[in-house]
């Protein structure tokens, strides 16, 4: 009996070998990120969602970001057929969007204009200047289909609890820290497929 129990034990321990993924250190970043992040709230965070290096499951060419919105992972591909895995919120099914587009644009502690199909929706959004209150958080990349502004975002969020969750107007958000890492690998013009 206890032979065959440490038979098991090996054998799920070269199981879980194949599946190699490691975590990834957290990127520099200046006193102003880390003064406005530490005002956002803290969440309890699922180590399902964190931030890893693993093996490429997209097939997709180096610099290219990947959105699995039934899983909520964004993957950044790199060279030598790795990712780096990200946990993201979504948008939930009635305003999300899937295609293919391009990074267009890169922003710092972005400011927030929402366009005026949510301000319909939600009278109380309004601008807001970038910062630990905007729900761009930290940085945003663009998305942009040819020269037309898709309105979606990879963004940050004030809400780090929501990671892992279909909850928002359609864009990708990150947690803050995860989405300096992804902004700082990013270049612009890059391929961003949303499946």
């Amino acid at each position: 009996m206890r032979l065959s129990s440490l038979s098991l034990v090996f054998a799920a321990a070269a199981v879980l070998a194949g599946c190699t993924f490691k975590g990834v250190p957290d990127p520099q970043v200046s006193s102003r990120d880390s003064e406005w992040m530490a005002l956002v709230p803290k969440a309890q965070e699922d180590l399902r969602y964190g931030r890893y290096l693993m093996d490429d499951p997209t097939g997709e060419a180096p610099g290219t970001v990947v959105v699995d919105t039934k899983e909520r992972f964004l993957y950044y591909v790199m060279p030598g057929k790795k990712v780096i895995r990200y946990g993201v919120a979504v948008g939930d099914e009635a305003y999300g969007w899937t295609g293919t587009a391009r990074v267009a644009r890169k922003a710092e502690w972005p400011d927030w204009n929402p366009p005026a199909e949510m301000k319909a929706r939600w009278p109380h959004v309004r601008f807001t200047k970038g910062g630990p209150e905007n729900p761009l958080g930290a940085r945003a990349l663009y998305l942009f289909e040819g020269n037309k502004d898709t309105l979606y975002r990879i963004h940050g969020t004030n809400e780090p609890e929501k990671i892992g969750l279909a909850v928002s107007s359609g864009c990708i958000r990150m947690r803050n820290i995860d989405v300096v890492d992804l902004y700082n690998r990013v270049d612009v013009n890059a391929k961003v497929i949303v499946r």
